[in-house]
């Protein structure tokens, strides 16, 4: 049993330093953090209910998810060719689409949760 234990914290730590990785080398990965930020703290200060929450929750996982894959499999893309080659650029053109994908479908998720109770904070403040 201690051994299961001991295995899941080592796996729990590549998680952490695969995170960190995506961190470093991606910058996209820094716009999709300030993204999570800014939603975030948009929706506490909007005091949106838990249903809207877990929603963009799952968008904004959609799109880390997504970057994390693509992370990868450029990694694997590049280590199985070192050298240009026009499946290998496929392979990263589709990733980079999945990512894109996620990014605007949670955009307009975000609009839909987040536009209507901001529109109507920005009414009450302006006078409106």
């Amino acid at each position: 049993m201690r051994d299961f234990f001991l295995s899941r914290i080592h796996a729990f730590g590549h998680a952490l330093r695969g995170w960190w990785y995506v961190l470093r080398t991606q910058r996209n990965a820094w716009i999709h953090a300030l993204a999570t930020t800014l939603v975030v703290l948009l929706s506490a200060w909007l005091k949106l209910p838990a249903r809207d929450w877990a929603a963009l929750i799952l968008a904004v996982a959609l799109v880390w998810t997504a970057e994390f894959i693509n992370t990868a499999l450029e990694a694997v893309v590049d280590l199985a060719s070192p050298q240009h080659h026009p499946l290998a650029k496929v392979g990263k053109d589709v990733g980079a689409a999945a990512v894109l994908i996620a990014a605007l479908i949670s955009v307009v998720v975000g609009l839909l949760i987040l536009g209507p109770p901001l529109w109507q904070r920005i009414k009450l403040y302006v006078g409106g």
